[in-house]
């Protein structure tokens, strides 16, 4: 059996959320392994909607562990926030099925502070996009080693000097920047008064982890974002502030890289992008419009809507590559129901030259042209079908196709929000 990493192979909002929550029922554990809580994932259940931006999709299935591993950035306040709103929807959530890593680090009042103001006063065409919600500035110091960790909390007298250590960067910063100063006293208070409700979730996860994986135990370790927003390899400086490729599912829970079986990468049968950056297929015409309308492309965190274009193969092979991809799981092909033709990005041209990959270059980058291939589209519908034999012949062999220009089969096929309606071709668990 092959513990499986499910990783978004585009910009983010994949529909990760569905697909972590089907692929679940066969999980013993489920761990969040990157992120903080900028990452939306919807879950359909029945007739009810789940809407997570930190907890593991996990935890509204019972019987499940979740784990929020070291990778993380933790915001304590939101952590009970979410925590109350699932239990107000009959979500049961103790430290018996939600256990997060002891060293993970906390996003403070002041990430907040200096994050919203940062994305404020840059230039419209040059914001990051971010949600602002202290993501990037809480590993700024978590690398910066001055940041304050989980574990931190139980061991209050030892906190002076951990804040003082984190102001030394944060006060002249804040000064130049014409913020008011932090008072040393107020982030202690804002440490103290949560720490009681979320130290009795802390453990030594990577052990526990471990422990897990000695005992056969089925592992889903779930991604936040896409590979294209990786700080490394993806459209930087548009990216999120940590590495969203699948090799960071073992640096981010702390289990050996061998504990990983089985990578699938989530990807859309369109594109869509949220915030500033690259985006070489955007449609900017009523085919764009169309495909947001039906999609519902709205962000579930900031309610944004999100910009659309055509499946850009390019840069899901690259994701493929850059993830070690073994099967892909392709979401939204409804939406693309009854168009009469539909176009995929095969290649790119840059002052005249064809390319096959995207360039780091961030100038490069905004002046790719795209190269399309044409594919003739289909006049019946896909919605809710649960079999190849219920999709008609032209869906299949524009499916075929992608599989082709990526490099990588697909494993699943999403045709609705509802868990059920996912035709299967390949179990991610029983494939290693």
């Amino acid at each position: 059996m092959a513990n499986v990493v499910v990783v978004g192979a585009q910009w983010g909002d994949e529909g990760k959320g569905k697909i972590v929550d089907w692929l679940s029922l066969e999980a013993d554990v489920v761990v969040r392994f990157q992120g903080g809580h900028n990452a939306g994932h919807t879950l359909v259940i029945g007739d009810k909607v789940f809407k997570l931006t930190l907890l593991p999709s996990g935890i509204v299935r019972p019987g499940k562990l979740s784990v929020i591993g070291n990778g993380v950035v933790l915001d304590p306040y939101h952590l009970i926030a979410e925590i109350e709103r699932l239990e107000a929807q009959g979500i049961e959530i103790s430290p018996q099925n939600l256990k997060i890593a002891e060293n993970v680090s906390l996003i403070l009042s002041l990430h907040r502070e200096l994050d919203a103001y940062r994305e404020e006063a840059i230039t419209d065409g040059l914001k990051i996009g971010t949600t602002k919600r202290g993501i990037g500035p809480a590993y700024e110091d978590k690398v910066g080693r001055r940041a304050i960790r989980l574990t931190d909390l139980a061991d209050p007298d030892a906190l002076d000097e951990k804040i003082a250590r984190l102001l030394a960067h944060h006060e002249p910063l804040r000064r130049g920047l014409g913020l008011e100063s932090v008072e040393a006293a107020a982030i202690r208070a804002e440490l103290l008064e949560i720490a009681p409700r979320v130290l009795p979730f802390m453990d030594a996860t990577w052990d526990l982890l471990e422990n897990y994986r000695r005992d056969g135990k089925r592992i889903l370790f779930e991604g936040a974002q896409g590979a294209l927003l990786d700080v490394d390899h993806g459209t930087y400086p548009f990216v999120t502030s940590s590495n969203t490729v699948a090799a960071n599912a073992a640096t981010g829970s702390g289990v050996g890289a061998k504990a990983i079986g089985y990578v699938l990468g989530i990807a859309k049968a369109y594109t869509t992008r949220v915030g500033g950056g690259p985006f070489p297929t955007e449609l900017k015409d009523g085919i764009g419009q169309l495909l947001g309308d039906r999609g519902h492309e709205y962000g579930v965190n900031t309610g944004r809507r999100r910009r659309c274009g055509w499946f850009d193969a390019v840069l899901v092979r690259q994701a493929v590559r850059t993830c070690g991809i073994d099967g892909i799981a392709l979401t939204k092909l409804d939406i693309l129901d009854g168009l009469e033709e539909i176009k995929v990005c095969v290649g790119y041209r840059l002052d005249g030259a064809r390319l096959d990959r995207m360039p780091a270059s961030q100038t490069a980058q905004a002046n790719l042209e795209p190269v399309y291939e044409v594919i003739e589209g289909w006049q019946a519908t896909t919605a809710g079908a649960r079999s190849w034999a219920n999709l008609p012949a032209q869906a299949i062999k524009y499916v075929r196709r992608i599989e082709e220009l990526i490099g990588a089969p697909v494993a699943l096929l999403s045709t609705s929000p509802e868990r059920e309606d996912t035709i299967l071709v390949h179990n991610p668990f029983q494939d290693r």
